[in-house]
This record gives C-alpha cells, structure tokens and sequence, in this order.
C-alpha cells in the first residue's frame, strides 16, 4: 500500500524537503477504560502542537488507541525543518561602549550569541542604532526531533495516578512494552521507559501470537486488522460495535445505549463481537431501572427494551474475541448476571415488607454534615422550606410535606445502599407499594431531577416546589460554613444544584425572587451558623449560573452584562429581558441609543448634582428649556412615558424598547446642538435631569450602554 502524498515534495531555497508519514506508537498493558480517550486525544494534541511550534508542516493527522496501544499517524509531515535566518537585538550602540571597550552588557550578549564582539553587527532602527548579530539557522532534520517530541507528549499526559513496574524508577499509567517510530519505512532510534523503537507492534492478545512487522507507516493501522486482529480506530470500532449491537437486538427491541458507556465499551476491546443473553423473566418483577442499572454499571452490557421502554429478558454484551463457540461465552456471562439480579430482587423483597417512612428516626444517624447535622435535620429545613415554596407557585402544601419527609428515607433502604444511583427511583416504587399518592411518590423521584445538563425537569409544581428547596437548602447550607466551591473541587454539587434551580424557575416560569427564597432557606438553617452573612454570595453565585445559562442559549456576553447591571433577582423576569434586547439589538436605531446611553451614562456619573434632579424631572421648569431640540425631546419623553407605562406593568419589555426608538434621532439632534454643560445653572441642571431620565426609562428594560456594536 502505498500513500499518494509521501510523493509530494516542497521546494525551499533550491533545496528539497520530502514529505513522510509518522507513525508513533506506544504499546503497553491494558489502559484505564475510562480515560483511553482523553490520554489520546492529549497525546495527538501535544504531539502535533509540537510540529507546529517547530515549524514542520503536516497533512491528516490519525488518532489511535485500544486497550493496549496509544498511536498516532501523521501524514506528509516535512522531513526537515525549513532553513531560516535569525536576528538577535543586542543593547543600544551607546550602551554597549565606553571609552572604547565594551560594556558587561555588550559583553554578556556576544557572549548569549556564542560569538565574540568583532562578529556584532549594529542596525539602525527609528528609534536609534542596536547591536545585533544576524545568523543562519540550518533546519534540523525532523528525525532528530520526533524523540524529545515524544518525551514531551508522554510527560503531559494527564494522569492523576502514575505507576511503577520491574526494578527501575519509570512511572507512568500503565507499564510499556513496546514502542514504533517511524518515518515511512524509517525507523527513528529512541528508547522510552527502558524500551527501545523498532517497526514491531502485537495483535490481539489472543488471536494473533506473532508479532507484526510495520512495513510503513501508512500501513500500520490495515497491517494490525488483518494480521493482528485490531481496530486501532477508536471511531472505527465504536461505529463497528453499534452497527453489530443493531444487527444483534433487532428481532427483539431496541439496545439502551448511554453514550459514556459506548465509549467505555469501545476503550475495552480491539476487536468486537456483539452477542445476545438471556435471563429468567420473574427478574422482569424487579424494578427495571435496578436490573439496568447492574447490566450497565457492573457488567457493561447493554440492555434491550421494547417500544414501550419496558424492559425485555435479553440483553446485549460486547465480547473481545470471536469466540469458535460463541455459546459458551454467552452461556458465561448470563452466569454472571444471574447472581446480580437475585441480589437485587432479595433487595426489593426485603424492602417491600417495611414502610419507608420506618427509616426516618434511622436518619438522624446518617450526616449529611458535621455543622449541619443528620440527613433527618436536612429533611426538616427541606420540609419548612418546600411548604413555603409551594404556596408561592399554587402545589399542595400537604403533598410537598410529606414528599420531602419521604424524601431521604430510601437512602437506608437495602436496594439503594447497593445501587445509590438509583435514590429517588427507589423511593418512588417503594411509595407507589405502599399506595402513597401518586403525586407524592413522583416527588421522591423528581426531587432530583434535573440531574445533568439538559436532563427532564419535575413535571408537577409539587415536584417543582420539593426539588427548588432540596437546593436551595444545600446552597446555603454548604455556603453558610464557607465550603464554596473551586474550579477543580465542588463535592457537593454546588453548580448543578444553582443551574437546577435556574432551570426549574426559567423553565416552569415560575416567576419568583432568587433573594427572597434564599432569606426563606437561611431562616431554616441551624442557630451555630451565621448563614445570612453568605446571602450576598450565595445569590450572585446562582445569578453567575444564570449568565452561563444564557450563554449556552447564545445570549452575547454584553447583552447579560446590560440586565445584569440592574441587580435584578428574578430569573424570569431576567430571561424576558433578554430576549427584549437580544431583539432591540437587530433594530438600525440600537447602536445610536447605546452609544447615547454610553453618552448620558459618562455625563451623569461625572455630576453629581444629578441626585437632585431626578425627583423634579416630571415638572420641568419651562423657561430652562430654551433650544427647540431640548423643548422636542422632552415633549418626547412625557409621550413615551405615558406609553410606556402600562407596558411596564406587564413586563412587555420588547415593546418597551421598540417605543424608546424614537428617541433615536432627537437624541442626536440634542447632543448636536446643545451644550449640556452650559454656564447657567438651572439650564445645566434642567438638561442633566432631562438626560436622567432617559436613562431611567431604558433601565426599565436594561443599561443598554453595555451593548457593544461593530466599529466602536
């Protein structure tokens, strides 16, 4: 096989560069599944950034990895460095003689350059005459290169924890038995870890019992599928496991495939063969999610559902080997699971003969943290706090009480302490057994809803009001003994639990204050704790959530910046707001406004005697308005404000700024002709109130002087 670019050649100061294919790889045991795809992506991306700082041009770049293996294929990548010439700046020619013998500082530069002083040059720039030296650099060859690149590239992956093998001192994730590098047919001389480079790389650990010889580069990866039983394209293989994964569940259902377990399932073999196993269907009498739960969790198996979502006697599994008795391997791993999901229904059983309300006194024994006491004191505040929430968006009050008693009682249950994924789920079937309102029995589930981004929100305002003070009471609770989170640390889930309740009120619109739900919460926190003293933080870390939020919606940067200037609490309310300048800014009137807003904001910050006027602006004095351009403008103003106002009321914030885009032109009129800063001073202070009150009627909607516009 033969690569049509290792042909091309580049022709450089009548000088030949070749182009070659690169091919790295580093062989070692079995790699943490989890992980394979982030140490390759690190060790591609450090790699070929190195190129790049060195100056060699490359063509495709091919990112490989299996179980076993981190690699690499570069193609037409510059066998040499390109030749260039390099000037080095020296000290100014007056600095660098005195008298005729040269300064430490000339000295120290010849002696930075490898050269004596004799061989300096002395350039003249604008700005005065320099020592310099001029030198021609000759390109290394790209050989010569590839082993510190190498080095670097291994160093960098991120590897929290680092291993040792045999009796030398090399640490890395897992221990290396082999390394490839070459150039086309060449191979580079190096040695890593104790293990010298060659052209030699291993299949299958169990279909291919030779080593494979890499004949090139650009044939490494067709040389170890057909000879070694290896798909080294982690794409490749991923597409080959949900194709057979299709072809295998067909005639049943449909596969349940999470994308973090693909890519797990795909980090653990080289060369897959998708197979179907069954189980007894009086498993099917367990709760679905536990019995999936075991399949994903512990076995790595996919399981099948039908079109119901109802979960089906069969499951699919991803072995590593073409097995000659593909039975036996299944017959295996339906042993496997056979155990699990007795475990699991003894659990359910067990657990059915008791009521969860049962487990709470047990609660009082289990911390949520040391200064704030039990699981069952965090239930109480969460009680208190639910009630007051579910009067203010019309949910029972009653239903969302005994849902939050309930709340943390299947945390002692026997299924969720051997599956603690599953809290909440649980406790809703436990609730459901024990003919709980159904209302109630969804709470305990969707109290924790949403769990991760774009994840489903609590579909009843019970649930609504239950999950917003779970929340809320764990932001204060944890900010109150001054655990905030830190851009590596958040054990607590400080983030998600802020963007849940941003969701929850944004998207149920649920227009409620982020400032007075908080005071609600700190009320119910512990006497030891001076939680009103994290109020400020707690809400502007909520409100921070909130900007990230509309960030991911495509809200700019500067357009949150102009609501968020008005210190405004209500998530709702800000998100209206949004979306009214989001529009105001396609208007041709909205960079002439911002800019005379940045204008008016600039003149009024400078007067203080703005702080006076802004109580008579309604009852100007006539004969302080003098020029036609500040007498129309303010006859404007008193139209738009009569306008505006009942729009106000009914947060019709788009429709505000459309009526404020008259001002456009008799804006510019004014700042035109008229002296705002005049000598007179009941004229000055009549136009400064006159500017103040343009403001404040664009702050009903935002501080549009943040907008910023092209050109400015």
């Amino acid at each position: 096989m033969t690569n049509n670019i290792d042909q091309i050649d580049t022709k450089i100061d009548n000088k030949i560069i070749t182009k070659q294919d690169l091919l790295i790889e580093v062989g070692c045991e079995e790699l943490p599944p989890k992980s394979l795809k982030i140490l390759a992506e690190a060790f591609v991306n450090t790699i070929t950034q190195e190129l790049k700082d060195l100056n060699l041009s490359f063509g495709r770049v091919h990112e490989y990895c299996t179980p076993r293996r981190l690699a690499v294929l570069i193609e037409a990548l510059e066998s040499k460095q390109q030749d260039h010439t390099l000037e080095k700046k020296g000290p100014p020619v007056n600095a660098g003689m005195r008298d005729g013998t040269a300064t430490p500082a000339l000295l120290g530069f010849a002696k930075s350059c490898g050269v004596d002083v004799a061989h300096l040059q002395i350039s003249k720039t604008d700005k005065g005459e320099w020592y310099s030296l001029t030198q021609a650099v000759t390109g290394k060859q790209t050989a010569k290169l590839i082993p510190a690149i190498l080095e670097k590239a291994l160093n960098n992956l991120p590897i929290p924890k680092k291993m040792r093998w045999g009796d030398n001192n090399f640490a890395f994730v897992r221990p290396v038995r082999s390394l490839i590098l070459m150039l086309d047919e060449q191979v580079i001389a190096a040695e890593i870890f104790g293990v010298k480079s060659g052209n030699i790389s291993f299949g299958h650990r169990f279909h291919c019992d030779k080593p494979i010889k890499i004949d090139a580069a650009c044939n490494y990866a067709s040389l170890l599928e057909t000879q070694g039983f290896v798909i080294v394209d982690f794409n490749q293989r991923q597409q080959r496991i949900l194709d057979q994964v299709s072809l295998c569940v067909k005639a049943f259902g449909k596969a349940v495939i999470k994308p973090e377990l693909l890519n797990e399932v795909t980090a653990l073999v080289e060369w897959p063969v998708a197979l179907i196993g069954t189980f007894e269907t009086r498993f099917l009498d367990v709760p679905q999610e536990a019995l999936i739960s075991t399949m994903q969790d512990n076995q790595k198996y996919f399981p099948i559902i039908d079109e119901n979502g109802k979960l089906l006697p069969q499951f699919c599994f991803i072995s590593n080997i073409k097995s000659k008795d593909p039975q036996a391997v299944i017959h295996g791993n339906e042993r496997v699971i056979r155990p699990r999901f007795s475990d699991a229904e003894f659990f359910w059983n067990t657990d059915k003969t008791g009521r969860l309300e049962d487990h709470f006194a047990k609660l009082e024994k289990v911390i949520f943290h040391a200064k704030l006491g039990s699981q069952a004191d965090k239930a109480r505040r969460v009680v208190i706090l639910a009630h007051d929430i579910a009067l203010k968006i019309n949910a029972d009050p009653i239903k969302v009480e005994r849902a939050a008693i309930l709340s943390k009682c299947d945390l002692l249950t026997n299924m969720v302490q051997e599956f603690p994924e599953l809290q909440g789920i649980m406790g809703r079937y436990y609730a459901l057994n024990q003919h709980e309102d159904s209302i109630v029995a969804a709470c305990l589930e969707q109290v924790y809803w949403p769990k991760f981004a774009g994840d489903g929100l609590p579909q009843t305002p019970e649930a609504c009001a239950l999950a917003l003070a779970e929340r809320l009471d764990t932001l204060v609770a944890i900010f109150a003994i001054g655990l905030i989170p830190t851009g590596s640390k958040d054990p607590f889930s400080l983030r998600r639990n802020a963007l849940g309740v941003v969701r929850i009120l944004v998207e149920c619109n649920y227009d409620l204050d982020l400032a007075q739900l908080i005071e609600l919460s700190i009320q119910t926190m512990p006497d030891n704790i001076n939680a009103a003293a994290a109020k400020v933080s707690i809400l502007n870390y909520i409100l921070e959530r909130m900007r990230a939020y509309s960030t991911d919606f495509g809200t700019p940067a500067d357009t949150f910046e102009a609501v968020a200037n008005l210190n405004l609490t209500r998530p709702v309310d800000i998100i209206k707001r949004l979306h009214a300048v989001m529009e105001f800014r396609k208007l041709e009137q909205a960079a002439i406004l911002a800019n005379a807003n940045k204008r008016i904001s600039t003149i009024l910050r400078k007067n203080i005697a703005v702080n006076k006027l802004h109580a008579t602006v309604d009852k100007p004095v006539e004969k302080y308005l003098i020029d036609a351009e500040e007498i129309d403008l303010y006859h404007l103003i008193i139209a738009i404000t009569a306008e505006i106002a009942p729009l106000v009321r009914i947060q019709s914030y788009a429709q505000i700024l459309a009526r404020l885009t008259q001002l456009a032109e008799p804006l510019e009129a004014f700042f035109t002709k008229i002296m705002v800063m005049c000598d007179d001073e009941n004229t000055r202070n009549n136009r400064l109130a006159l500017l103040a009150l343009i403001e404040i009627m664009f702050k009903e909607v935002a501080d549009i002087s943040a907008l910023q516009f092209e050109g400015e």
